[in-house]
C-alpha cells in the first residue's frame, strides 16, 4: 500500500532549457556586438554609436523580462542564478570599459565599479552553500541608477542638445557611482551581521 507522503508528487524541477535563459544567454551574446559598435569608429557620433546604445538599452531592459518570466512561469533554475548577474556585469563593465577606453570615462571610475560588482558577485557565489545574501533595495536602484547614467554616456545627445548634456551626464554618472560604493559596503556589512547573528 503506498502512503500518502509518497502518493505526493514531487514538484518537477525546472529545465535550465527554457525562455527566460535563454533571453539571458543572447544577452551574454550581445555584449562582444556591443563592444566592436562602440569601439569600431572609435566613438565618432555617428551610426553605429547610436546602434552601440540602443543595443544596450534594449540588452539592459531584457534583464527585467527574463526574470519576471522564470517567476511567472516557474522556470527559476540554478544556471538563471548564475547567469543573470554574469549578463548583467558582461554589458555594464563593457559599457564601462568601452567609455574609458575612448576617454569619456575615467580609469578609476571604471576600476572601482568593476572592483565592487566584481567582488559582490564572487563573494555571494562563494557563501552561496552556507546562506544566501539577497538583492537589496538599494541593490536594484543601484542597477537601475548604472543603466540610466550609461545609457546617457553611451547615448551622443550632446550632438543635437548642446554641451550642457556632459553636465547631465556627469551627475547621474556620479550617482550611480556614489550608490554602487555605498551598496557595496551595505551589502557586506549586512552579512556580517546575519553571519554573526547565526554563530551567537
Amino acid at each position: 500500500m503506498t502512503s500518502p507522503t509518497s502518493a505526493q508528487s514531487v514538484p518537477a524541477k525546472p529545465s535550465n532549457w527554457n525562455l527566460p535563459n535563454a533571453i539571458t544567454v543572447i544577452r551574454i551574446l550581445l555584449a562582444p556586438i556591443f563592444f566592436w559598435m562602440l569601439l569600431a569608429d572609435n566613438g565618432a557620433d555617428g551610426g553605429l554609436r547610436y546602434a552601440a546604445a540602443i543595443l544596450f538599452i534594449l540588452a539592459i531592459a531584457t534583464d527585467g523580462i527574463d526574470g519576471h518570466l522564470a517567476r511567472r512561469n516557474n522556470q527559476v533554475t540554478d544556471l538563471g542564478k548564475i547567469l543573470d548577474p554574469i549578463a548583467d556585469k558582461v554589458l555594464t563593465g563593457g559599457a564601462l570599459v568601452g567609455l574609458s577606453i575612448l576617454g569619456e570615462l575615467p580609469w578609476w571610475v571604471t576600476i572601482i565599479i568593476l572592483i565592487r560588482e566584481v567582488g559582490i558577485t564572487v563573494y555571494r557565489f562563494a557563501v552561496l552553500s552556507q546562506r544566501v545574501i539577497p538583492a537589496s533595495r538599494g541593490g536594484k536602484i543601484k542597477t537601475l541608477a548604472q543603466s540610466i547614467a550609461i545609457s546617457l554616456a553611451l547615448l551622443p545627445l550632446w550632438v543635437p542638445l548642446g554641451d550642457w548634456m556632459f553636465v547631465v551626464n556627469a551627475i547621474f554618472m556620479s550617482i550611480a557611482f556614489v550608490l554602487t560604493v555605498i551598496t557595496g559596503l551595505d551589502y557586506l556589512y549586512q552579512d556580517f551581521k546575519l553571519n554573526k547573528a547565526k554563530k551567537q
